[in-house]
């Protein structure tokens, strides 16, 4: 038994969200993969696959977990790197899928190089931003530093992936904030911000084609977003990329801002993951109808993925869904006592920003699957189907159990700063 509880080490409140998600995952996954279950003839293929990636995220947890957190800034340079190549390479050596070139497969292993690049970015944030600590707060040239660090990595990820860039910009940014970056840059950053967007909005929408407005025969399209993994040969040119990326964003753009329709008028096929979602929303009336009971996950593009927050919510009805929010809430709570109890500033920042990480996302995807945020291609953490994502995250996860565990604490009766180390 003490063998098994060594295993496990870290904060066990983490431990026991992580499973619980988990556990709702798997249930879930299983339930949601009908569409993969006709098109693969395999009615636990699915199921098999996501349990071995979930399977496989908790062994490299464990390694994780009994790596001192001091050593993580050894890895900073070398991880940030290997994300920026990556990142680079993927618009050469890249495939298509949904219209957007983010897989790579190395060695036949396929996975999403924006993955590894959103922790390789927390990571380098949180060891400038503790290198350049001052009893003041963070040096004046961390901005810089940051802001440097940041250019390598999120432009290659808004390119073909708008909603992970931004929200890990947002990140990012909360990190600053944590780390006590001087206000008056902040609010500079934060102007600058706001004109590029409104820029970059107003060329979205002057220059973006709605593609569900266009066909042969003026037959609007359905969702951009498939459920099949379509490999595309187009051109990898950046710049062509952009453009071909804008009619996506206006379509969801205007699909969102869109004005209520009567219900006989609504055009099922030009909004269908929106509508469906919704249908499975009111299904169930509010107590669930019981796992594996959706009715909906076989209308639904992506319900294992984008919008499997819809599925939990027709099979487990309002509790369950708000049991699943809650969850990620005590999660961040979590980061911020593990954060606070560091008496060092980087496994603090650090805490901070994976907990930032993955609540911020689900948040995002929660909102897109009730209709208060445009549709994006953000998975929920930790539930949502997926190879490089599912590891990833548990890798995240592995990473503030292994703060919680192995960082320096901080002595309850002091109330100075964290030290920088």
């Amino acid at each position: 038994m003490n063998k098994i509880s060594n295993l496990f080490k870290g904060d066990k409140v983490v431990w026991m969200i992580f499973f619980i998600l988990c556990l709702v995952s798997i249930i879930e996954v299983f339930s949601a993969s009908s569409f993969l279950t006709f098109k693969g003839g395999s009615y636990l293929g699915p199921l098999i696959r996501h349990t071995f990636y979930i399977l496989l995220g908790v062994l490299t947890m464990i390694v994780i977990v009994n790596i001192p957190c001091k050593y993580f800034k050894v890895f900073t340079f070398p991880y940030l790197f290997v994300s920026f190549v990556l990142l680079i390479a993927v618009y050469f050596i890249g495939e298509s899928t949904n219209g957007a070139n983010r897989w790579i497969s190395i060695a036949g292993v396929n996975f999403q190089p924006s993955e590894l690049a959103k922790g390789a970015l927390v990571l380098a944030v949180a060891q400038i931003l503790s290198a350049m600590q001052t009893d003041k707060g963070a040096d004046k040239q961390a901005f810089t530093l940051v802001m440097i660090t940041c250019a390598f990595i999120i432009p290659l990820i808004f390119v073909e992936n708008l909603s992970t860039a931004a929200l890990l910009s947002f990140v990012v940014f909360c990190m600053m904030i944590v780390g006590r970056v001087p206000f008056s840059q902040l609010g500079k950053l934060v102007g600058v911000v706001v004109i590029i967007a409104s820029l970059a909005l107003a060329s979205i929408m002057l220059f973006g084609n709605d593609k569900k407005e266009m066909t042969a025969e003026g037959k609007a399209k359905t969702e951009l977003v498939e459920s099949t993994v379509a490999e595309e040969k187009e051109d990898k040119n950046m710049i062509s990329s952009v453009l071909h990326r804008m009619d996506t964003w206006k379509g969801r753009i205007n699909e969102f801002f869109a004005p209520e329709v009567a219900p006989e008028d609504y055009d099922l096929d030009r909004k269908a993951q929106v509508a469906h979602a919704n249908i499975a929303i009111v299904k169930s009336n509010g107590i669930g109808r019981g796992p594996g009971n959706s009715e909906e996950r076989d209308f639904l593009s992506q319900a294992f993925s984008d919008f499997i927050y819809a599925i939990i919510i027709e099979e487990m009805g309002i509790a369950g869904a708000a049991l699943v929010a809650i969850l990620y809430v005590i999660l961040f709570w979590r980061a911020g006592a593990i954060a606070r109890n560091c008496a060092n500033t980087f496994p603090a920042y650090l805490a901070m920003g994976i907990g930032m990480l993955l609540v911020v996302q689900a948040m995002f995807n929660m909102a897109v699957a009730v209709g208060m945020a445009p549709v994006t291609g953000q998975p929920l953490p930790l539930i949502s189907r997926g190879g490089t994502s599912t590891v990833m995250n548990c890798v995240y996860i592995g990473v503030l159990l292994s703060i919680s565990k192995s960082a320096k604490k901080r002595d309850s009766k002091k109330t100075m700063q964290p030290a920088a180390a």
